[in-house]
């Protein structure tokens, strides 16, 4: 089994551990899935949340012999998984956003009792109906990369990771996105988060 305290075990070593018993693939659950469920509350609320998350574990389990163990996190791999059944709510996200930006009345927060520390950094803004409308506007692809890295906290080598795509595009919607958000609030962009933190990991 692996170890008691899944803090002394990188997400690799659980996974690759779970090829021979599967029960260890109940620390990832219990590492990552209550921060992924409240990033996919905060794009679709709360009921598509609960079965989103439980298909994502489902289909990371399935795929689990295919995993990358020299890549130590697993966020990237969950959260990709993740964007492809976001990416099936699509329309519902837009009509969502749509309805708050004309209602002021945020049903995504309405069912969100706590958020962690990188939502907090922008839950006051995000709540905006001025926001809600941009994001509403943006193409599927740049939500996507603008809300990984806002809301999940994804560094740019990360998203590029869980979308598939290289980090020069990443880079080029993550732009194109905020310059939208900027124009649509007048110059300010409350989706911004410390750049640093998302260049570190680049090569």
């Amino acid at each position: 089994m692996p170890p008691p305290d899944p803090d002394d075990a990188d997400d690799a070593f659980l996974i690759e551990r779970s090829w021979h018993d599967p029960e260890a693939f109940a620390w990832l659950y219990d590492r990552h899935a209550a921060r992924l469920h409240r990033y996919v509350a905060r794009r679709l609320g709360g009921g598509h949340a609960d079965d989103i998350v439980a298909d994502t574990f489902l289909a990371a389990f399935r795929k689990r012999h295919r995993y990358d163990v020299t890549v130590a996190d697993a966020r990237p791999w969950l959260y990709g998984i993740a964007a492809n059944l976001i990416g099936k709510h699509g329309r519902s996200e837009v009509r969502m956003l749509r309805a708050y930006a004309r209602t002021g009345a945020d049903p995504v927060l309405a069912g969100t009792a706590s958020m962690d520390e990188a939502d907090g950094r922008i839950s006051s803004a995000a709540v905006k109906r001025e926001l809600a409308a941009a994001l509403a506007g943006l193409t599927a692809a740049d939500r996507n990369v603008l809300l990984m890295i806002a809301w999940a906290d994804l560094s740019y080598a990360e998203v590029a990771t869980a979308l598939g795509i290289p980090v020069g595009t990443v880079r080029s919607r993550l732009h194109r996105a905020r310059g939208r958000i900027r124009a649509a609030l007048g110059g300010q962009d409350p989706t911004s988060v410390h750049e640093e933190s998302h260049e570190e990991s680049l090569p």
